[in-house]
């Protein structure tokens, strides 16, 4: 028997971006429903993310969504960059005029959102796998397994193989970097203050905080390399060696509590939108890693979404929703650049020869510049916190979308 149901709008993934959607479509009135093919437990036990940038926290807190982050969270503003031995830090807090992190672990975050998104009268319904979407220039139809939903719009938030894939998307530029790194999530004796970044000759290594006695640590290691090669005391041991004299002064890395792999590759569609299906988040781009952007990009793309489809069902206005695939893919870029940029900082390229000191010292250099008062500090601090205001962030970064009245 087939369960049919219809809505303005129709969200395919109960991430944060399909979550935030659903929370501001839903509190505007606009009638939602959200569809996700993994149960309740799954979605909300998944550990991804953990940093929330200020522009994303600040939109978040201005729609009441921000109450266990604001109670629970952490606030950070600098971050350490080791090379050779010496350690800069780079108060992008203070560079960027206040500008900061929030650091809330993305599980935490979707619990919240489940809830205000149930408040809002549009509870996600877990265990709906959708299949396939049809008549996408009309009205769409979502097709699942005992499941038809008929919408005005679909906002496609289901990940790098969306369903959208059926839809003839248009190209989807991508790049597969020459390494990838390893993900621990490791016990740490004491709470880590700050974002730790090493570069070394054998690779880089990184330490980020999570909430309470949690942290996760980072290693550059060769493309395809398997999680379970490394052992616990040789991830802790490849971390010490490669943070060097500066692991002295971190928090000490206990037990090992979960082992993956990054493959490390960026993609962003040339299309975020196929008649009247709109792509959020990584359905429309993916990032490494670098600088912890991902989850941010998709807040604002759901911003994005949700600000244009309100106006479009309140008084028939389609200006926001005809500009939504420009103005993400142009952020989605400028985005991809900025990550780009801090691993190259990060990682030695490869075939750097049997002496790296020389590209070693460049990058100390670099780091120098970017821990100081100037130009290159300030941009890299706006960019680095999210801030959406500052110098060099320009279109679509300079947060009218997320300060929008969505």
């Amino acid at each position: 028997m087939t369960l049919r149901l219809s809505a303005q709008v129709g969200i395919v993934g109960a991430g944060p971006a399909g979550l935030v959607a659903a929370c501001v479509l839903g509190a505007a009135g606009v009638d939602v429903c959200l569809l996700e093919k993994d149960s309740r437990r799954d979605v909300e036990e998944r550990a991804r993310a953990g940093l929330v940038e200020h522009r994303v926290a600040e939109y978040l807190e201005g729609r009441g969504l921000a109450d266990g982050m604001l109670a629970d969270g952490v606030r950070h503003a600098w971050c350490d960059m080791v090379c050779e031995g010496h350690r800069v830090r780079i108060d992008y807090g203070a560079l960027s005029g206040g500008a900061a992190h929030w650091v809330y672990p993305q599980q935490s975050l979707v619990r919240d959102l489940v809830a205000r998104a149930a408040a809002a009268g549009c509870p996600p319904r877990f265990g709906r796998r959708v299949r396939a979407v049809t008549d996408v220039d009309d009205r769409p139809r979502l097709l699942g397994d005992g499941l038809e939903v008929v919408c005005d719009y679909v906002l496609c938030c289901d990940g790098p193989h969306s369903l959208a894939d059926s839809l003839s998307p248009g190209t989807a530029r991508s790049f597969r970097y020459p390494y990838d790194w390893l993900t621990a999530l490791v016990a740490v004796d004491r709470p880590v203050e700050g974002v730790t970044y090493a570069v070394h000759a054998d690779g880089f290594a990184g330490l980020m905080p999570r909430t309470g006695h949690r942290a996760r640590l980072y290693l550059q290691v060769p493309c395809e390399d398997r999680a379970e090669r490394w052992t616990p005391d040789g991830i802790r041991a490849a971390f010490r060696s490669r943070a060097g004299a500066a692991a002295d002064g971190l928090p000490i890395v206990g037990e090992i509590l979960d082992v993956g792999m990054l493959r490390m590759r960026g993609m962003v569609r040339d299309r975020a939108r196929l008649g009247r299906v709109l792509l959020a988040g990584d359905a429309a781009h993916v990032l490494t890693p670098s600088g912890a952007k991902g989850l941010n990009l998709a807040v604002a793309d759901a911003a994005d979404a949700a600000r244009g489809l309100i106006s479009w069902f309140r008084d028939g206005t389609g200006a926001d929703l005809a500009g939504y695939a420009r103005r993400r893919a142009a952020e989605a870029w400028q985005v991809q650049e900025f990550a780009d940029r801090l691993l190259t900082l990060l990682h030695l390229p490869e075939g750097a020869g049997s002496d790296p000191r020389f590209l070693l010292r460049l990058r100390r250099e670099r780091m120098r510049h970017l821990g100081r008062p100037g130009p290159q500090g300030a941009e890299f601090a706006h960019w680095y916190a999210g801030s959406g205001r500052g110098p060099d962030l320009r279109g679509p970064v300079g947060v009218p979308v997320l300060a929008g009245n969505g």
